[in-house]
């Protein structure tokens, strides 16, 4: 096999690999149940990529055991879906993780040009073509850069201060617990299973061994899946725009993990007032949960400014 068309073949094996990963993570963290039915739809639209991808991310869990295919069905959840991404060998390849977050911190203080081409990015990072098609992959899934038609890349306007991401706390306090006022507002029991199940795994140890990620795709997927309950799709797509901005900050503010117990026991609170139906009452919780974290901010902003 040529060179080129060897490094060809990684990169698309990195991408699944990757991708597969986090359906994994999505699988445990989420806590589906055994038999739960993933869509390649779905996913896609949860990842922001197209079906293809995850059509070769699914078949490869299949084929390691975590899902089930059945002809003409689909994917279901197994009885392995507790399985690592490392047991699996599914997990990222530590350099091309490094070379993403040192691309995160070049773009949050401005040292990229823009728009950026891939051989500036491959040179100043050191990275294979295999890492970096890896690494843009993801970068693109996550809504923070996008290819440029015949040229590049560009990158997404991202929180670069304390101050705009404390300012999207502040749009999170005036509309979070509003959502969960509305008329129709109705929490599936199923999915508050798995956010309750999500938050008691953290407790039980996961804050300190999650990667960065990892938390705050959780801390994502609760905060949705409560305002999604609403009914209401205008809050749930204004809060998942606040999200996509806030992710690197986000990134960075996790190297202190000492106030993640506090939030878990609040996000439990909230989930506990829900499913009893007192939903002002998950309310005013929700704005006091949100009201701590602004306060946090305060705390951990020589890390916000690094």
């Amino acid at each position: 096999m040529r060179a080129a068309d060897e490094r060809a073949v990684n990169g698309k094996r990195e991408l699944t690999e990757g991708l597969a990963a986090q359906i994994l993570g999505h699988i445990r963290d989420g806590g589906l149940a055994v038999g739960t039915h993933l869509t390649a739809q779905g996913l896609a639209e949860r990842f922001n990529v197209s079906r293809f991808p995850v059509g070769q991310a699914l078949q490869l869990l299949a084929a390691k055991g975590v899902l089930v295919h059945e002809r003409n069905r689909g994917y279901f959840v197994s009885s392995a879906k507790d399985a690592s991404p490392e047991t699996l060998g599914l997990a990222p390849r530590e350099e091309a993780s490094h070379v993403y977050f040192r691309i995160a911190e070049d773009h949050l203080h401005g040292r990229l040009p823009d728009p950026v081409s891939e051989a500036y990015l491959k040179d100043a990072y050191g990275a294979t073509k295999a890492q970096l098609n890896a690494v843009l992959s993801r970068i693109a899934r996550e809504g923070w850069a996008e290819r440029r038609p015949g040229y590049g890349w560009s990158f997404s306007p991202m929180l670069t201060t304390p101050e705009s991401l404390e300012q999207t706390y502040r749009v999170r306090l005036a509309l979070e617990p509003a959502a969960l006022l509305e008329p129709g507002y109705r929490l599936d029991p199923e999915i508050a299973a798995r956010c309750r199940e999500a938050e008691l795994r953290l407790l039980a140890g996961a804050i300190e061994t999650d990667t960065a990620d990892a938390l705050h795709e959780r801390g994502v997927r609760f905060h949705e899946a409560i305002i999604g309950a609403s009914g209401n799709p205008f809050f749930l797509e204004a809060v998942r725009r606040i999200n996509r901005v806030r992710r690197l900050l986000s990134y960075r503010s996790m190297i202190d993990r000492k106030r993640y117990r506090r939030q878990c026991e609040e996000h439990l609170e909230i989930l506990d007032l829900l499913e009893r139906g007192r939903n002002p009452d998950a309310a005013q919780a929700l704005r006091r949960h949100l009201e701590h974290t602004i306060e946090n901010l305060q705390e951990i902003r020589p890390i916000l400014e690094r």
